[in-house]
């Protein structure tokens, strides 16, 4: 962050273990922010946080944000806490009650643990799924929320209570609205992200499967720009209570994703394969970000740049 001091000294990072979380606490490591990395690694990863486990600024608490006394004593002593701890929209489907405790009654325990100990600030990670179907485009933050999934739907929910105690207790609660995030530390498994399992794909010499037709359009967002994004919430005042889509606004169909990657990793000669929609698939994303990059917010890395840096990234990690 170039104009905005990140003044907070103690952090708790729930899902630190996770995709995003762990960047979100690297970063905070960096800053010489006191951290608290708690994850039941159920979805995170401890291979994630490895290369920074041992800072001296770290505390990593297994816990699970559905069971309230196991996580009430993290929160002592925060100062800000950022809720990353998510059920995975992919897996949402096979057990949507699991998807409700943690999205819903999970960022219950988190917001009423942050008002027992009287954190300062909350930067709530939310989703565009909240959505639904688009009624108009591009979507800006005052688009109707009609979600579509179980994952939509319980994530909505946490919104709700986000801005119920924002309302009752005053709490300084900001949301940040994902929308197809992606880099190194991607789930890259059969219910990961799009960009990690087409690169695992190709570099197995297997072509990309598209659920659909391939028209389907997609904001990729690179996880370096939504660590800033949280940083840049947390430090600026005038986000009390506010919602912000947090996107790069880039649209891209999942077609030229495929046919980049493939392009990259000069393998065209694998033809793309094609399968059934998924169901609650959302077809067409546009989304407006002006909200967010009214507060300074500007997103620095192009498509091109963060497929380079994930397959380098899967390269030297995965062993490919």
């Amino acid at each position: 962050m170039k104009n905005r001091q990140f003044t907070f000294q103690k952090a708790l990072v729930t899902g630190g273990g996770g995709f995003i979380g762990s960047h979100l606490v690297e970063k905070l490591l960096d800053l010489n922010v006191q951290v608290i990395c708690l994850d039941n690694f159920s979805v995170g990863k401890r291979e994630n946080i490895e290369s920074f486990k041992d800072h001296k600024l770290l505390k990593v608490v297994q816990a699970d944000v559905t069971k309230f006394d196991d996580i009430l004593p993290c929160f002592q002593g925060v100062d800000i806490v950022f809720h990353q701890a998510v059920s995975k929209n992919t897996v949402s489907l096979k057990n949507p009650i699991r998807d409700l405790r943690v999205n819903a009654e999970g960022t219950f325990n988190v917001l009423e643990a942050s008002r027992i100990h009287g954190v300062k600030k909350i930067v709530h990670a939310s989703t565009g799924s909240v959505y639904g179907e688009p009624v108009y485009f591009p979507e800006d933050e005052k688009h109707p929320t009609n979600p579509v999934s179980f994952y939509g739907t319980s994530k909505l929910a946490a919104e709700k209570y986000c801005l119920v105690f924002r309302q009752l207790y005053n709490m300084d609660i900001s949301i940040l609205r994902y929308f197809h995030v992606y880099g190194p530390r991607q789930d890259d498994s059969d219910v990961g992200g799009v960009v990690p399992i087409f690169i695992r794909r190709v570099l197995n010499d297997l072509p990309p499967i598209i659920y659909g037709d391939g028209t389907q359009l997609r904001s990729f967002t690179y996880v370096e720009d939504v660590v800033k994004a949280n940083l840049l919430v947390a430090a600026e005042p005038k986000t009390k209570g506010e919602i912000y889509n947090c996107a790069s606004g880039l649209k891209v169909t999942i077609q030229q994703l495929a046919d980049l990657i493939l392009k990259k990793l000069h393998k065209e000669y694998l033809k793309v394969q094609y399968s059934d929609w998924k169901p609650g698939d959302i077809k067409y994303f546009d989304i407006d970000n002006r909200k967010i990059k009214d507060i300074g917010m500007e997103f620095e890395w192009d498509l091109e740049k963060g497929i380079d840096s994930t397959i380098q990234w899967m390269i030297q990690k995965k062993g490919y």
